[in-house]
């Protein structure tokens, strides 16, 4: 498993959400480039970069900020937030994403998420960010009838084979992971899976990687490095 170094963008800063509540902000560094040039100094090999305001509005916001740090940084990064038309994916993609996340569209409309995959394959990845036991959509703001392992078995019957699982209950609350549902998910996939959510400690880290799931291959952590609980290098070598 690697570790996935978060940037979330809001309004051209890097922040973090407290339970994905967009009036729960903490802005941690004005500048989204500076926040990974910092992670990668530190050894990060791969970035999970979100743009908040893409997500919220449905169109990618974040595109200029995503150019710069690729353009400037030799790191794999994966980028998320509004990519709801193969258009803008394919803006993604032109950025210098390596990889990219598709949220709401790919849960709710089967055809784009069948055009993103002929387009794009492996790159394209699958977020489920679960509240509540149920799949939310909309930037988390709205709920679907959907848990995470009915949600994951449908999009696979078409195709996807990369997914991010968030848990949004515990995101920023560095309170730990539901190890009982990461498990249950990571048992509903034959694919490959990246968790979030919660993580707040070097243990929470040895936690996950004691589970020995073979399709769990990385955790993002966001609030957790920015306020210091563990450096990169403590959490790779946590996750080794």
């Amino acid at each position: 498993m690697i570790l996935l170094p978060a940037i979330d963008i809001r309004g051209g800063r890097a922040v973090r959400l407290t339970r994905g509540d967009f009036q729960a902000e903490t802005v941690y560094v004005d500048d989204p480039l500076e926040a990974a040039r910092a992670w990668v100094d530190a050894g990060a090999r791969a970035l999970h970069i979100v743009d908040l305001d893409g997500a919220r509005t449905g169109e990618p916001r974040s595109l200029g900020h995503l150019r710069r740090i690729t353009e400037e940084l030799a790191v794999t990064v994966q980028y998320g937030g509004g990519l709801r038309s193969l258009e803008a994916v394919d803006g993604a993609v032109g950025a210098g994403a390596d990889r990219v996340v598709l949220g709401t569209a790919a849960l709710t409309d089967q055809a784009f998420l069948d055009r993103v995959l002929a387009a794009h394959g492996e790159r394209a990845v699958v977020a489920i960010d679960v509240r509540g036991g149920r799949a939310a959509v909309a930037g988390w703001t709205a709920a679907t009838e959907s848990t995470g392992e009915a949600l994951v078995e449908r999009l696979q019957k078409r195709g996807a084979r990369r997914f991010v699982y968030t848990d949004v209950d515990r995101d920023g609350m560095l309170d730990g992971p539901d190890v009982d549902a990461v498990r249950r998910f990571a048992e509903a996939l034959e694919g490959s899976f990246i968790y979030s959510g919660g993580v707040g400690s070097l243990d929470d880290l040895v936690t996950l990687r004691a589970l020995e799931l073979g399709n769990l291959t990385g955790v993002i952590s966001g609030k957790a490095l920015y306020e210091r609980r563990f450096t990169v290098g403590e959490a790779q070598a946590a996750l080794r």
